[in-house]
């Protein structure tokens, strides 16, 4: 498969120029003062890249396109901001890899992202990718914040330069499993994970807490993220009758698995983490995503900053699907953590990024020592006439039900 790459370049040049008026020609004028000063000499400008990754070529290229998105709207912004550092304008470059959710992959083009002297980088979203390729963001010094990865072992590897701005799957699980403990009360519960770091990790902590609150977990069953067939698995669940059904994985293996067991007369209540609480699985699945619950591991979309989501929709002509506000929070994070070392150098910000407090469109964000977001909220959906809509906020091990989480918040 052909890497996609390429870099976005997004400045503002101010230029004033002499009309020509219909049917006559004129001189065009000398620029005003005011103007000519307003754009600084090339010489004069320090150019800042900023690398992101993710998938932006196959299945779950919408979900990857999503999080560029955010990034690109923060650059976009801080370069109209007209910020300076160290005393000099800043010029603040994108450059944008594409993983193609491949841990392979994602290795080869963050090696390339740290040859290309990025002073930080925004990724990557799949866990399974973000874990092997944060070792070599942490070798080169370069901070990277991921804005979608959620396996607990990605900030338990002790890196003083690696963060993430959403919760952890052992945030999540549990969060999602006791929901459904507690509004289904199924008795027995079939587990299925798609093999990945996220998919197997985010299962194991549904399970762990399933049993924990007395509910009995069928043995594991197993995918790939590319399965799409689940037929033999299903047909061997089906026998044991589960109440519900939990999968970790992406919407585009849950969505198909969803599908083939209501086609195989499953009725039992269908669960899913944050990959595959998206609209897509009502576009996979049709009438059979009707009613299933997902976790996602932060506030969802719509409850981000009203500022936010009106230039979202004004710079891409549509609504932000899962993490793009918190891929656009990770790089104004960067961004900020610059400003207030008046550095771009990594050695010099990542002390102030380390100790950051930062109202960004997701809310207040600090880290820990780990790099994890201090109480970070766990949002628990249900899909209804095709859009996945929040019910409740999951934080400080409370369940607030959406509508007052939004008054708490401000929001209508």
């Amino acid at each position: 498969m052909q890497r996609a790459k390429f870099a976005v370049t997004l400045f503002a040049t101010v230029m004033a120029i002499g009309l020509t008026g219909c049917g006559e020609e004129k001189k065009p004028e000398a620029p005003k003062p005011e103007a000519a000063a307003s754009t600084p000499p090339p010489a004069a400008t320090v150019e800042i890249k900023i690398g992101t990754v993710g998938p932006l070529t196959g299945s779950i290229a919408h979900l990857g396109k999503d999080n560029e998105n955010g990034v690109v709207l923060a650059i976009e912004q801080a370069n109209a901001a007209k910020i300076t550092i160290d005393g000099k304008p800043a010029h603040f470059t994108l450059i944008s890899e594409d993983d193609q959710a491949d841990p392979k992959v994602g290795t080869t083009v963050a090696q390339k992202l740290v040859d290309d002297k990025v002073a930080g980088v925004v990724g990557h979203l799949n866990s399974g990718v973000t874990i092997p390729a944060s070792a070599i963001y942490h070798q080169a010094g370069i901070p990277m914040i991921t804005g979608s990865a959620t396996n607990p072992q990605l900030t338990e590897q002790g890196f003083d330069n690696i963060f993430r701005v959403v919760g952890r799957d052992d945030q999540q699980g549990p969060a999602i499993a006791s929901y459904l403990a507690a509004t289904e009360k199924p008795k027995v519960v079939a587990v299925i994970d798609d093999s990945t770091a996220y998919g197997e990790g985010l299962a194991d902590q549904v399970a762990k807490t399933l049993k924990s609150e007395g509910v009995k977990v069928l043995a594991r069953e197993k995918g790939t993220d590319k399965t799409t067939d689940w037929k033999a698995v299903l047909t061997k669940i089906k026998g044991e009758k589960p109440n519900a059904v939990f999968f970790g994985g992406m919407d585009a293996t849950g969505g198909p698995l969803m599908k083939q067991a209501r086609e195989l007369g499953i009725k039992a209540v269908f669960a899913f983490g944050d990959g595959a609480c998206t609209d897509k699985m009502h576009e996979l699945a049709g009438e059979a995503a009707e009613g299933l619950l997902c976790s996602q591991a932060g506030i969802p979309p719509q409850a981000a900053s009203k500022a936010f989501l009106e230039a979202y929709k004004a710079k891409f002509n549509t609504d932000p699907i899962l993490y793009a506000p918190f891929t656009y929070d990770a790089a104004n994070l960067l961004i900020q953590a610059m400003k207030e070392a008046n550095s771009a150098d990594p050695k010099k910000y990542l002390p102030f990024l380390q100790k950051i407090d930062y109202s960004g469109a997701t809310g207040k964000i600090e880290f820990d020592a780990k790099g994890d977001r201090k109480d970070a909220e766990i949002t628990i959906f249900v899909m209804k006439n095709g859009k996945v809509e929040p019910i409740a906020v999951v934080k400080s091990g409370k369940t607030i039900p959406f509508d007052e989480f939004m008054k708490s918040m401000g929001g209508a």
